[in-house]
């Protein structure tokens, strides 16, 4: 039987889809595209999507976390941006998308051209290359330094420096770091520190725009760094920042605080800081070679079709899309178990165990005070009667009796003597009083007649 289908080449949907995102990307490669960014996402994976559109038209585009770390200031909803990109199609829905490398503000284009342009005159005159830059100072006691006398750059490059080397001699240089009496300013402030026996020389700002940044792209201040016999070192803006003078400078700095650090540190800093970076490369290599080793076979042959990358890109934003209806989901059903929660909360209350405490504490609290008012009144009729007997009995005590002119006589063993006949003529008594007591000697005894008294 002939195979009706063998003259014809069947594609599947994703052989298609692949087939074009490789088309697209080998016939155009990377572009520059202009335009006002809009509907702005930012997932938690870091990563960027965004539509670039213009009067009559919008494409789609992403831009990964890799690539969107180096912009300098994130971007916002409408805003005119200039992107460089790679066109490409996101498979898995068959849309035609661009995969942004760099953007910047879109009225940078113009500066940035210049900049461009400048950067390559100077390289051709060889003034970046690495043979002509001096080695900066391990332990300088003079430096000076050539930016605003007002900035957050010379409080940060002073501060690092009192703290890791008090010992060290700052010398400002002030100049305006911006505008157009900058450039002018600053390549001459250089050339007369350099004739000042300084150790060596720090030029920067704090970060900004490229426009604000532009007075250290001036050639004049290119030409001055240069001719400096005094090591420079350049810290222009923040770490994304680089400018002509970072490439003509001895060496260049990230941040001031960087080059604070950097003409102050010892041999060991620069072993630990060799240490650290080594350590972040080989953590670097064993994640890359971790999620390389990661991958199923069920993805070879596609991988083996297009770049390695690209293919990443495609299930980081796949990955994006699914947590975002995830996440929805898990939104919705958190409302509806509130909903249902509501009514069980209101019945909660109703039968609420501290109501329930608050009237046990109440009824705690009346029997306490009952019981404390039967103590006391029992307590008053016990002292009542207390009173009474101790009344009476000292009625009955003979100490009552001596205290009405009775006495009480005690012979030497201390016995009360009751008979006449018990005493002898010249016997010693102890007379016991109602206030104190008495000795005396018997003279005589009389017996009663009859028994009466004597």
């Amino acid at each position: 039987m002939t195979d009706i289908h063998a003259d014809r080449a069947i594609y599947s949907v994703s052989q298609l889809n692949a087939e074009v995102a490789e088309l697209l990307s080998r016939g155009l490669g990377r572009v520059w595209v202009a335009g006002e960014l809009s509907n702005l996402a930012q997932p938690r994976s870091g990563h960027w999507y965004f539509s670039l559109k213009d009067a009559e038209a919008q494409v789609r585009c992403a831009m990964f976390r890799n690539s969107n770390r180096l912009v300098r200031r994130p971007p916002a909803e409408g805003d005119q941006v200039l992107i460089r990109a790679r066109v490409g199609l996101y498979a898995p829905r068959g849309d035609y998308q661009l995969v942004a490398e760099h953007m910047e503000p879109a009225g940078e284009g113009a500066l940035r051209l210049a900049f461009e342009q400048l950067k390559a005159k100077l390289q051709a005159e060889g003034l970046f290359d690495e043979a002509r830059k001096q080695a900066v100072p391990e332990a300088p006691a003079r430096v000076a330094v050539v930016t605003s006398p007002t900035g957050a750059a010379i409080r940060d490059i002073q501060s690092v420096i009192a703290r890791r080397s008090p010992l060290t001699q700052v010398t400002v240089l002030p100049v305006p770091v911006q505008g157009d009496a900058a450039a002018p300013a600053i390549a001459t402030a250089i050339a007369h520190a350099d004739m000042c026996g300084f150790d060596v020389l720090v030029v920067g700002r704090g970060g900004g725009s490229l426009e604000d940044l532009w007075p250290f792209n001036d050639e004049a201040v290119a030409r001055a760094i240069a001719a400096c016999k005094t090591p420079v070192v350049s810290a222009v803006g923040h770490e994304v920042d680089w400018s002509i003078a970072d490439w003509v400078a001895d060496q260049r700095a990230p941040t001031p605080s960087a080059a604070a650090e950097l003409v102050t540190q010892d041999l060991f800093a620069r072993v630990q800081h060799a240490q650290q970076a080594l350590q972040r490369a080989a953590q670097s290599v064993v994640r890359a070679r971790r999620l390389l080793a990661g991958q199923t076979a069920s993805f070879v042959a596609r991988l083996q079709a297009a770049h390695p990358g690209r293919q990443l890109e495609v299930r980081a934003q796949t990955l994006d899309d699914r947590t975002a209806r995830l996440l929805r989901a898990a939104q919705y059903l958190q409302r509806r178990r509130q909903q249902s929660l509501q009514p069980l909360a209101a019945r909660l209350g109703v039968q609420s165990p501290a109501r329930q405490i608050a009237k046990q504490r109440t009824q705690l609290n009346n029997a306490r005070e009952g019981l404390v008012r039967t103590a006391n009144n029992q307590q008053k009729q016990l002292r009542a009667q207390l009173g009474t007997a101790a009344q009476t009995l000292h009625a009955y005590s003979p100490l009552a009796t001596l205290e009405r002119g009775y006495a009480i006589a005690l012979d030497e063993s201390g016995t009360a003597v009751r008979d006449a006949d018990e005493l002898q003529q010249g016997q010693t008594l102890d007379l016991r009083l109602g206030s104190g007591q008495a000795q005396v000697e018997v003279l005589s005894t009389a017996v009663p007649v009859d028994g009466g008294h004597r």
